[in-house]
Order: structure tokens, then sequence, then C-alpha cells
């Protein structure tokens, strides 16, 4: 595992330390890692919803109406 040197804030190192005293978490270190990888898992998530977005935009607008848009996705939901 790769060993890093950094620095925190006050109220930054106080959270940290607060979460180690309650045994949320066994370390700082422990701490730190699992909050990158909630971050990279929510950078996940983002990038999933820009790409349908994305495609969405590129397929263009629809003309229809609530009522036929509903109408369109229960007949997919249904089939």
């Amino acid at each position: 595992m790769a060993r890093q040197s950094i620095s925190f804030t006050q109220p930054n190192d106080e959270w940290l330390k607060s979460q180690v005293d309650t045994q949320e978490y066994s370390s700082k270190s422990e701490l730190v890692n699992d909050l990158i990888r909630q971050a990279r898992n929510q950078q996940i998530e983002i990038d999933w919803i820009k790409a349908k977005l994305d495609k969405a935009e590129h397929n263009g607008f629809s003309n229809d109406s609530k009522k036929q848009i509903l109408a369109q996705a229960k007949s997919i939901v249904n089939d």
C-alpha cells in the first residue's frame, strides 16, 4: 500500500479524530480510504447519469404529451 503524508485543517482533523475516538474507524487512514472509496463510487454514478443524459439529449426531444409518454412507458414495462 502506498504511504502518503497529508495535512488537514483543524476542523477536519478534529472530525477525523472524533470518528476514530468513537471506534467507527480504527484509524484516520482507514477513514480517509473509506471516504475516497465513497467519492469514487459517487463519481461512477455521476458519470452513468451524465452518459444517460447525453444520450437522451442526442436522441432529441419529444413532442408527445405527458399522457402519451406515460402510456409508452407503461407499455414498455408491461411487455
